[in-house]
């Protein structure tokens, strides 16, 4: 676990709004002042109907895209305005992506897609990272298939693969997007306990973007989203409740 995210704000949307096609005709705002805090440990789930938003804000909380107005902090940096090089050095080390389908890279092993993201950052990667990425995937069960491809693996195996590989950089912020969509009741059910795991033992935030009510259902707290807005932001009982002035009504 890092020092870096020792704060209390992991991430934190302030007045963030999006636009597409600004200053032409066609010019259309799809959100609409968004407020919204994630600590440390927090285990949240993004519902909403399709159109409302969520791939938008996904896209902004991952780094992908810039917000036309309003500021994104992560792990308390503005980002509004940070340069390519500053906003992909921040997103590589402090965001861990685990999307519906796994893209591994076919040609490559189990061991050698997790280590992709240490590479990409650093070249070669060396004893200690080799080390972590055979950890993790002993952590997600896969202990003894580290040269295996993926045509090798399960769909369920693949998936794992893929949370190691997002966990691999330590993130601060775990984004998941449908991350079960493609699987089958037991490996889903797998995949969301592993999320849990590594939530508990490395303190990531986790933001789960999913259209099953089963699985928001299990998380500590929802954020929906209804046409570019927070609907609502509400905290199982027994859990800490989202901090005054993280929604927006």
């Amino acid at each position: 676990m890092s020092d870096r995210d020792a704060g209390p704000d992991v991430l934190r949307l302030q007045g963030l709004r999006k636009s597409y096609n600004v200053g032409k005709p066609t010019e259309v705002e799809v959100l609409h002042g968004l407020d919204l805090r994630l600590q440390r440990h927090d285990f949240a789930a993004l519902v909403g109907a399709s159109g409302s938003g969520k791939s938008t804000l996904l896209n902004l909380v991952g780094l992908l895209d810039t917000p036309t107005a309003g500021e994104l902090f992560l792990l308390g940096e503005a980002t509004r305005d940070m340069d390519d090089a500053r906003r992909t050095a921040l997103r590589g080390g402090a965001i861990g992506f685990v999307f519906q389908f796994h893209h591994l890279i076919q040609a490559f092993t189990a061991l050698e897609n997790v280590l992709m993201p240490l590479m990409v950052a650093t070249g070669k990667p060396g004893r200690e990272h080799i080390d972590r990425a055979r950890a993790l995937l002993a952590e997600v069960g896969l202990q003894g298939l580290e040269q295996r491809k993926p045509d090798q693996l399960s769909g369920g195996q693949q998936q794992r693969v893929a949370v190691a590989r997002a966990l691999v950089t330590r993130p601060a912020l775990l984004l998941a997007d449908e991350p079960t969509g493609n699987l089958d009741s037991h490996s889903a059910a797998e995949v969301f306990e592993l999320f849990r795991k590594f939530n508990r033992e490395f303190g990531c935030a986790v933001l789960l973007v999913t259209h099953d009510p089963r699985l928001s259902e299990q998380c500590d707290r929802t954020v929906a989203l209804v046409d570019g807005r927070i609907a609502s932001d509400t905290a199982k009982a027994g859990k800490t409740e989202p901090e005054k002035g993280a929604r927006v009504n």
